[in-house]
């Protein structure tokens, strides 16, 4: 039982850390797709805790390679339960991230088995558009079963069939061949797998192939929609050697502007670049087949906003002489970046340049205590500038600690004293490292200038330092030795070498 925890939580680790699991590589992204997926989970006592957890493993797997959105994969989960449970709708998480926390947050409810139940809530939700489902785009129902059902399952499973919906069983348990086969979608060679729940990975590629074929976009698609471009994606229709494909596109209300591009048979798909922002753009995908005639396609698109940059400007990091300027976000439509800094009261300026990549860069050579201006200039590949300023104060110098002295107080305590270091001290602390005994470290208000040090055995020699404490870093501390010796009252301190 330790050993099967241990192994679920080093999994689990790795996703919430964002890694993959032992053995499995990075997955091909899969964008070309558009589908609700909904998972029947068995959610019931039946269900052990170690099982539950392979199972939510294996469930982000299948679907980790799609590409999340309203115009491509959607999911969500139901709970097999004794009342049937929707664990999120399908339009909440439209991000591989969002996806993956969501399913590692799913905890079992127990309850009874109540299969059928959960199947008549599945086709009310998977139709639904309080639910995100779309009403246009392929339904596929992944039931992952421990082969067993308190209720009926039959008539609801026939019914969301004979509505479309491709319904895939999985069966980690000794499930009815005959009833299961009954139950998923045919061919059941396709549709239906019995495997332990250990060995769930081995039917993850030929289960979410088989899932592509049912939600594998069949018609010229749009995705990676930015303010100057987006990606159009489609079908493998043609070949290299059997004809090429002639793609058309113009703004809507300018469909005189008309631009027209070839690429060979082999490609299936292609990103349009240069666009104008906020802009529907109507597209005509044309297979130029010398084989087979196939029809044009056509959609229409429209482009996001255009950011801009920068839209705000940070500083951190600042120190005596130097600072961090940040800026957000960096669009690809910028070439480069200038930072134009000064001191505030001043008349000097310098400029650097940063490529349009970036989005920061440190500022050196600094006054300490000092305002600066910042401005930040996004110059953007049309010859277009835009620009934000920001202040930024530079940090005082840290000063040390002056006149480190020591006065012995009786019963083995020592008080050490110190003068105020310059600046805007915001406090001090004080380490003693004894040659018997354990180091202790003081911390003191920037008011207090002596700390009482106890236990400081006779006849033996110890360090004390002291720093000041500045708002972003420390001073460099003074340090001196001091030997208590024995049979003595009194101590000796000297400069430490």
């Amino acid at each position: 039982m330790l050993a099967e925890a241990a192994l679920v939580l080093g999994v689990w680790l790795q996703l919430a850390a964002g890694q993959e699991a032992p053995g499995q590589g990075p997955q091909p992204s899969i964008s070309n797709s558009e589908g609700d997926i909904l998972f029947l989970l068995d959610s019931s006592g039946s269900v052990s805790y170690y099982e539950f957890s392979k199972v939510k493993e294996f469930m982000w797997d299948l679907v980790r390679p799609f590409t999340f959105g309203p115009n491509d994969v959607q999911t969500s989960i139901i709970h097999i339960s004794t009342t049937p449970t929707m664990e999120f709708p399908f339009d909440r998480y439209l991000s591989r991230g969002t996806v993956q926390q969501a399913i590692q947050n799913t905890r079992q409810l127990m309850g009874d088995t109540n299969t059928g139940k959960a199947l008549s809530f599945a086709k009310e939700k998977l139709f639904s558009n309080d639910a995100g489902a779309r009403p246009d785009v392929p339904k596929v129902l992944v039931w992952v079963t421990d082969g067993f059902s308190s209720d009926d399952i039959s008539e609801p499973m026939q019914l969301l069939k004979d509505m479309g919906v491709t319904v895939f069983i999985v069966s980690t348990g000794r499930g009815n061949y005959l009833e299961l086969s009954a139950a998923a979608s045919q061919p059941p060679e396709k549709h239906l797998h019995f495997v332990d729940v250990d060995d769930l990975p081995i039917i993850t590629k030929e289960l979410r192939d088989a899932m592509l074929d049912v939600i594998q976009a069949n018609r010229l698609h749009v995705v990676d929609i930015t303010s100057s471009s987006f990606r159009l994606t489609w079908p493998q229709l043609l070949s290299q050697e059997t004809g090429y494909y002639t793609l058309q596109y113009a703004p809507a209300d300018d469909l005189a502007a008309k631009r027209t591009t070839q690429v060979s048979g082999a490609h299936t798909s292609l990103t349009l670049s240069n666009l104008a922002p906020e802009t529907t753009y109507e597209v005509a995908l044309i297979p130029e087949s010398n084989i087979h005639y196939f029809p044009p396609q056509t959609i229409r698109v429209t482009t996001l906003t255009e950011e801009i940059s920068p839209a705000q400007v940070l500083i951190s990091d600042s120190r005596p002489h130097s600072f961090q300027v940040s800026w957000a976000p960096t669009p690809d439509s910028v070439t480069s970046y200038q930072v134009l800094y000064g001191p505030l009261r001043g008349d000097s300026a310098q400029l650097l340049e940063v490529d349009g990549t970036h989005n920061g860069t440190v500022v050196e050579n600094l006054a300490p205590n000092t305002t600066y201006l910042v401005t930040v200039t996004a110059i953007y590949s049309s010859g277009k500038e835009k620009s934000l300023s920001a202040k930024a104060c530079t940090q005082e110098v840290g000063s040390k600690v002056r006149h480190l002295r020591f006065e012995d107080m009786g019963s083995n305590t020592l008080k050490a004293s110190w003068d105020a270091a310059d600046g805007n001290v915001l406090g001090y602390r004080v380490r003693c490292r004894r040659q018997t005994g354990p180091s202790s470290l003081i911390s003191v208000s920037p008011q207090i200038h002596s700390v009482l040090l106890t236990d400081m055995a006779p006849g033996t020699t110890n360090k004390v330092c002291v720093k000041s404490m500045y708002k972003d870093q420390p001073s460099k501390g003074l340090c001196r030795t001091v030997r208590i010796q024995p049979g003595e009252s009194g101590c000796k301190g000297g400069p430490w070498a």
